[in-house]
């Protein structure tokens, strides 16, 4: 007769059970298909020059368009942060991540504060081994408590941005004090969470213990990463100092990177003000967004004598969708053909040539200059997400690609105009004493703007919009009370860009889907309700290889164009970027990053030479 076991017998046999179920091996870095260019040992990443000298000092203006801030907590939806705290390109220079991403590939992460990751096979968990060595600015460890704290403090106090993002993760645990585990939803978007987890700044715990996480504040927290605070002058300028004996200078992601000694961003109200404090020396380095500048005003002794280098850097990464959003939260843009009509109104090819001195092409996809946009007619796997739904769509969507009205560059194209003015009639609308109405009720149009400069490019359009019996106004107000308007939703027409990934996934859903329509503070700027969409992210989010990625986004890309939810703008395949001559920078930049904060280096003999030449002017 055998005997059964006892029951401590049982537990024990239990957890070596689940032991051996949850073992994986332990990997350097993570993708969304598991391809990864660099081995093991490598030593810097290609992009990166390891004999980079350390020093000097890199001043430039924000590229994010703030004209202010009053905050140093950029996890929250109050406030407005300066640049250079929250992860993204390069990195974030005050947080560190516990892994960071490689710019020469499409969705890659290597070990920062992790110096592995084990993965299941089937992605519902990830569990990250900390680096001993890892310590925050006042010398403590940092732990995986602080990960646990900042995941909680981020999904249910942050940005609703991390709400979203972090909704299929459905528990946090430390695992002593260096290892963490994320456990997903298996019926969840599990292809990216690892690497959207582990790109997560990491915030101390300790810290926030102290201090109130949810308040807008220019207290400066502590903080891990390869820069610490320095000078702050609230909304005017920023600071931050290299720390010089970071724990992480010497790990391959980090060889050649980060060479400043200081990095300060300058905040001007005015561009104009700004290109001339530029002009004459009070910062370094500029990204300019604006053609007639590039066109027109780079002029005087400096760039004449040469001191102030110019270049188009190549930018390899999606263009994102530059539009004017429309808010579909009122009831006059809920009908298509009222958005269509605006679509007609825009003259691109006549704004292009007389304002923007040719310099631009015109967007036709949220996912511009990529492999990602969609083309022509929908491929037999396009049409195999797309026609379950066919009835619920625009017969459009199932033929040509969206492609924007082009005019003859005239300004107000009669054929344009008097499409747009069919639609109108067709919606209901009537010309009365020259002012469109339907119920009573006059069609009105605010383009809502917090810079003066972009009236030069608004004006023509509002012409046109008047043309058709619309009552439209430009209204201008200060960056602060923007910032506000946003974030509620009280505009009817505002131009933002969305900037899209290499490897698009769960920040969809925060773009255009019904979930964050309705979320103050969202992305999802047009307040976009619709279950065709919301389907076409999720196969984006479930794709297992990058041919049914790029399909879904195809597939996206119609339904939203299709949808007229925005006006197309334009855009631009560039950096077009200038600076004082006292820099060097990489032989072979990264493909997918413009690389100058963390990849560029201060040039001492360069910087002499510089500082002689102008010397004697």
């Amino acid at each position: 007769m055998k005997r059964r076991p006892t029951a401590a017998i049982a537990a024990l046999l239990l957890a070596l059970c689940a032991t051996a179920a949850a073992a994986a091996p332990a990997r350097y870095g993570l993708s969304a298909f598991g391809d990864l260019k660099y081995p093991a040992d490598f030593k810097h990443f290609d992009y990166a020059n390891p004999d980079a000298p350390k020093g000097g000092t890199l001043a430039l203006t924000p590229d994010t368009g703030s004209t202010s801030f009053d905050s140093l907590n950029p996890f929250i939806v109050s406030g407005v942060a300066p640049q250079g705290i929250e992860v993204g390109e390069p990195r974030s220079l005050v947080y560190d991540s516990l892994m960071t991403r490689a710019w020469d590939e499409p969705d890659a992460v290597y070990g920062l504060v992790a110096q592995s990751a084990e993965l299941a096979p089937d992605r519902t968990w990830v569990i990250f081994t900390l680096r001993p060595e890892a310590k925050w600015h006042d010398g403590t460890p940092i732990t995986a408590a602080d990960v646990v704290f900042t995941f909680h403090a981020l999904k249910e106090k942050g940005h609703p941005q991390y709400a979203v993002m972090l909704a299929d993760v459905r528990k946090v645990e430390a695992l002593g004090t260096r290892r963490v585990k994320y456990t997903f939803d298996p019926k969840g978007a599990l292809r990216d969470l690892p690497m959207t987890v582990a790109l997560l700044p990491i915030l101390s715990k300790a810290w926030y213990t102290a201090h109130d996480f949810t308040a807008v504040s220019l207290a400066k927290p502590l903080t891990s990463g390869p820069y610490t605070f320095g000078k702050v002058v609230p909304g005017r300028s920023i600071t931050y100092d290299r720390v010089p004996d970071y724990w992480g200078r010497d790990l391959p992601v980090n060889v050649g990177r980060m060479n400043f000694d200081a990095i300060r961003f300058e905040y001007y109200r005015d561009r104009s003000i700004g290109m001339q404090a530029f002009l004459a020396g009070a910062y370094d380095f500029r990204e300019e967004f604006t053609s007639k500048t590039w066109a027109t005003e780079y002029k005087g002794p400096a760039i004449a004598n040469g001191w102030i280098r110019r270049a188009e850097l190549p930018d390899n990464r999606p263009s994102g969708a530059q539009m004017f959003f429309i808010n579909l939260r009122r009831d006059k843009f809920k009908d298509v053909r009222v958005r269509r009509a605006l679509d007609l109104a825009f003259d691109f090819e006549w704004t292009n040539r007389a304002i923007f001195y040719g310099a631009y092409a015109r967007t036709s996809s949220v996912f511009e200059n990529s492999e990602l946009k969609a083309s022509g007619m929908p491929s037999p796997a396009e049409l195999a997400l797309l026609e379950p739904y066919r009835d619920q769509l625009p017969p459009a969507v199932f033929g040509p690609a969206y492609q924007p009205p082009k005019s003859r560059g005239s300004g107000e194209d009669r054929r344009n105009l008097r499409q747009a003015a069919l639609l109108l009639r067709q919606a209901g609308y009537t010309v009365q004493d020259g002012v469109l109405v339907k119920d009573g009720q006059p069609l009105t149009v605010e383009l809502l703007s917090y810079e003066p400069q972009f009236e030069r490019v608004f004006q023509p359009y509002v012409r046109n919009l008047e043309r058709l019996g619309i009552q439209a106004a430009i209204r201008t107000v200060d960056p602060a009370q923007y910032e506000r308007r946003v974030k509620d939703f009280d505009f009817d027409l505002t131009t933002m860009r969305l900037t899209m990934p290499l490897t698009p996934g769960v920040e969809q859903r925060a773009f255009w889907s019904s979930q964050a329509a309705d979320v103050v503070g969202s992305f999802n700027y047009a307040g976009i309700r619709n279950k065709v969409v919301d389907a076409m992210i999720d196969r984006i989010v479930e794709a297992n290889d990058r041919p049914a990625l790029i399909t879904a986004c195809h597939a996206l890309d119609r339904v939203l164009m299709h949808g007229h939810y925005m006006v197309p703008q334009y855009y631009k395949g560039t950096h077009t970027v200038a600076w004082w001559d006292k820099y060097g920078r990489p032989a072979r930049p990264p493909a997918y990053a413009r690389g100058v904060i963390d990849l560029w280096w201060y040039d001492a003999a360069k910087a002499r030479a510089l500082a002689a030449a102008r010397g004697k002017n």
